[in-house]
């Protein structure tokens, strides 16, 4: 296994649709991990969210979270990134609206994203206090 890749190693993992695990805790310190769609951004994953989602909410109380991306398929590529997530109110729906097209194509994306009410969406961004990222690339 190859180790401590940057995410420009990982070659397009970071630009398909796949579903990211975001980890975040409850208030007893137990571990909620949610399926999220996310953009790569800036060097850090933005997760479109509800204002009142439960990860919101976990956010809001404990910024500490990690996410994972990781392919099931060779050459097994993935990235970790643990670190604080920041809860920010995008001045409009550009951001949002990319990552639903993104996991639903122009036409679906746009339709969910006609339906989104502004005021109750949040961007999720984290960004890496601790960065991993792999392949099995030499084993392929």
């Amino acid at each position: 296994m190859r180790r401590n890749l940057t995410p420009e190693d990982l070659g397009d993992l970071l630009t398909q649709p796949k579903n990211a695990v975001l980890a975040t805790r409850f208030a007893n310190g137990e571990i909620l991990l949610s399926p999220v769609w996310h953009e790569w951004r800036e060097g850090g994953f933005e997760i479109s969210c509800g204002e009142d989602d439960v990860k919101a909410r976990h956010i809001r109380r404990d910024p500490r979270v990690s996410v994972v991306l990781a392919e099931d398929v060779p050459p097994y590529r993935g990235i970790e990134i643990r670190g604080e997530a920041a809860i920010l109110r995008p001045g409009d729906l550009s951001s949002l609206r990319r990552i639903a097209i993104r996991y639903l194509g122009q036409e679906i994306g746009q339709a969910y994203m006609a339906d989104a009410d502004p005021s109750r969406q949040v961007l999720i961004r984290v960004e890496p206090g601790t960065l991993r990222a792999w392949d099995f690339a030499d084993e392929y």
